[in-house]
């Protein structure tokens, strides 16, 4: 594990750029999908970074009809390219390896910040929020123990066992841990929130899924659902548990343009990513990035991630990952 903390990011940053980016993504320009040059990319073609949720060759496999698309529109190359870790993604939009990039929230929240990145773009999605299916740039995650359980409000798990998605996760972990901190259950001593300092003792599922699994075959006392899982998935979990808690707004997905894309080439590509919301359009976006996206539309920081940075003040939450 590869703890980034504030006084050493950077630092950590510059590796991901050096050793997995260079390594992993290759040093070669050419070439469609799946790699990312040492070099700035050359000024007729355009570079769209993507982090990383599966293998690098399975993306490129999945991106060439999104490429296709979008040369087409920009009358210039497109080329979506894989680093092999978040910091990889962040370090191409700093120096100018990539002039766009997709992203969760919480990697946005870190562009912005150590890479200058412009939060452009907000992807509206299909979500479930409460028992009512929309469509939304946000969505909330709930607290929840099983039907039978005898705990009624998040203030009784003092010293239980839960179950949470991942350190990684906005919806599963920073808000979550957020909420504890607002409702004085955790206190704020200007270090990272460790939510088993209430809890007795935190698992760490791997997914909504798995940590429902946990909750049902009672391993755990509580859990956490959120609403822009499977539809199937987050109506079983409500059919079959009681809320305790929510959480949220929790911001969706979006895109950072790097700070050195130039003003035409910004507005040209804002509008080709909007027409990835035309319904005819869609499936590129659903078959490569998110199953539930319906289109994008125009935001900042401020207005995309204002809830999500309120909460890392309050956690002090410092982003993990393993490099691959």
């Amino acid at each position: 594990m590869h703890r980034l903390r504030p006084d050493r990011l950077l630092a950590a940053l510059m590796v991901a750029l050096l050793l997995p980016l260079a390594l992993a993504c290759g040093g070669s320009s050419s070439g469609s999908g799946n790699t990312l040059g040492t070099s700035a990319p050359r000024r007729d073609k355009l570079v769209i970074a993507v982090q990383p949720t599966s293998t690098a060759e399975q993306l490129a496999a999945d991106a060439k009809q999104l490429e296709q698309f979008l040369s087409q529109r920009l009358n210039r190359p497109v080329e979506l390219v894989f680093p092999t870790s978040y910091a990889g993604v962040i370090e191409a939009l700093r120096f100018g390896h990539a002039h766009a990039a997709f992203m969760s929230a919480w990697p946005l929240a870190l562009a912005q910040k150590y890479a200058g990145a412009e939060i452009a773009l907000a992807e509206v999605r299909e979500v479930v929020i409460g028992e009512q299916k929309t469509e939304a740039p946000y969505y909330y995650s709930y607290w929840i123990v099983r039907k039978d359980s005898p705990y009624q409000k998040l203030e009784e798990l003092r010293g239980k066992r839960v179950a949470l998605p991942s350190q990684l996760s906005t919806s599963g972990y920073v808000a979550p841990v957020a909420r504890l901190v607002e409702l004085g259950l955790l206190p704020q001593e200007g270090r990272e929130a460790d939510p088993k300092r209430f809890f007795g003792d935190v698992i760490y599922a791997g997914g909504y899924a798995q940590s429902w699994e946990a909750l049902k075959a009672g391993q755990v006392d509580a859990t956490v659902i959120a609403g822009d899982v499977a539809e199937s998935l987050y109506r079983e979990v409500l059919a079959n548990s009681r809320v305790i808690e929510q959480q949220g707004p929790v911001p969706s997905h979006g895109v950072a343009f790097a700070r050195q894309l130039d003003a035409p080439s910004r507005t040209e590509l804002l509008a080709a990513l909007m027409e990835l919301g035309q319904p005819e359009n869609r499936p590129l976006m659903r078959k490569f990035i998110s199953g539930i996206f319906v289109r994008f539309q125009p935001t900042t920081a401020e207005e995309h991630l204002g809830a999500l940075n309120r909460y890392l003040q309050l956690t002090q939450s410092q982003f993990v990952e393993r490099l691959r």
